[in-house]
């Protein structure tokens, strides 16, 4: 038992090797009246839920009382100190965490040093996100598998803590028509979906439009009809493989042709030369 709390429990990720955004440690305590943390600085980032009680957290030279339902988040390099009320000391949850995308994900969601709080969380469903990210830790003996569980909890705890905050998400804008938005689902779709066998009437009934009008709209917005917009996303990507040791085959099928003879004489019309010219010549 920790002396500072009259309950306490911590789970810690044995994995050293961080990736994009890993648990470090995650608990759950209830510390005694007047418990204080701080004034310190941490190289890591470390969010709180108070699930009872209350206390304050302090913050570039701001001070935050905090209840049930509200959650701080405290930022590597960033003085802070967190204090328990004397009468009704906060109960809390708390995840530790690192990596490339920490920063990143938290401005996502609205969090940054100058707004570190989150008001009004759903204490059940936040509790049962703590709850499963320690429970990762505590089930296998591969550490690796613990990381990618303990992340995946992560994740979907900073979902909820980002739809609680969602005043504060960037929306698009207020002028985007709903085809402007649709057309921008069409581009991304075929983005990503370039390499696969592309039915355009079956991309605009997935968006709810006739074929017409969504490839009015397309090439209003794009200057190209959606095919044209595919062929163009694949003979780029063709250009940028053809720059590797792979086979005029691999590159064909890497980009949505299960004929290389067929990609070969497409991208001899897109770039007026047959794709072992382009890259004998251009590479």
């Amino acid at each position: 038992m920790n002396p500072d709390h009259s309950f306490f429990t911590i789970s810690i990720n044995q994995l050293t090797n961080h990736t994009e955004l890993s648990v470090l440690f995650s608990g759950e305590g209830k510390p005694i009246p007047l418990h204080k943390m701080g004034p310190a600085v941490h190289d890591y980032y470390l969010i709180h839920t108070v699930l009872s009680g209350k206390g304050t957290f302090e913050i570039r030279e701001r001070t935050y009382t905090c209840s049930a339902g509200d959650t701080f988040v405290i930022f590597p390099g960033e003085l802070f100190t967190y204090t328990a009320d004397a009468d009704q000391p906060w109960h809390y949850a708390w995840v530790a965490f690192t990596g490339r995308a920490a920063s990143t994900t938290l401005s996502a969601i609205g969090v940054t040093p100058e707004h570190p709080i989150i008001s009004r969380n759903r204490i059940r469903s936040i509790r049962h996100f703590y709850r499963r990210i320690r429970s990762s830790f505590q089930q296998s003996e591969y550490a690796a598998l613990e990381d990618l569980q303990g992340s995946g909890w992560l994740r979907l705890l900073l979902s909820e803590l980002g739809q609680v905050n969602r005043n504060r998400l960037t929306v698009k804008p207020a002028h985007e028509s709903d085809i402007q938005r649709q057309v921008g689902q069409a581009i991304r779709y075929l983005e990503l979906q370039y390499t696969q066998l592309v039915s355009i009437d079956e991309l605009a009934h997935m968006l709810g439009y006739h074929r017409t009008y969504l490839c009015k709209m397309f090439k209003k917005s794009t200057g190209l009809s959606p095919m044209q917009y595919l062929f163009k996303i694949r003979m780029e990507r063709a250009q940028q493989l053809l720059a590797t040791s792979m086979t005029i085959d691999q590159v064909a099928s890497s980009v949505g042709f299960n004929d290389a003879l067929y990609f070969s004489k497409q991208f001899r019309k897109w770039r007026g030369i047959a794709p072992s010219v382009y890259r004998k010549n251009y590479i």
